[in-house]
């Protein structure tokens, strides 16, 4: 993940703090507190203890704390075993880990233009 400068830790709410507001940047956004607003950045990190009510906008989002509100993720969205996301998501892939809670709708889009052919298997019996 953080293999690019743009995704350098920009952002952080610590454990004990509490943010309300709006959030954009370049680079990744990580929570580890409360968070009431809107997130707008590269990469969004949702810590085990952090939660947000909000709106996630990303390329990517992890979730090992809780969401309440829709996602909207370039790349993916990653619901980890201590994680919980109440709300939709809009993304190319969806990661649910076992004991992760995910209530609402997901839409999974689809890469224009590309088609995977699959192999057909010969039959056995010639």
């Amino acid at each position: 993940m953080f293999l690019r400068k743009t995704d350098r830790l920009e952002s952080l709410i610590g454990e004990k703090s509490e943010f309300v507001g709006d959030i954009s940047t370049e680079g990744t956004c990580r929570i580890d507190g409360k968070f009431h607003g809107n997130i707008k950045a590269d990469w969004v990190i949702i810590g085990e203890m952090g939660s947000v009510k909000g709106n996630v906008s990303s390329r990517g989002v992890i979730i090992g704390g809780m969401i309440e509100g829709n996602i909207k993720a370039d790349e993916i969205v990653e619901i980890k075993t201590t994680g919980k996301l109440t709300g939709d998501i809009h993304t190319k892939k969806l990661s649910v880990a076992e004991g992760g809670i995910f209530e609402g709708r997901s839409q999974i889009k689809r890469e224009e233009g590309k088609v995977i052919d699959l192999p057909v298997k010969e039959s056995a019996t010639r």
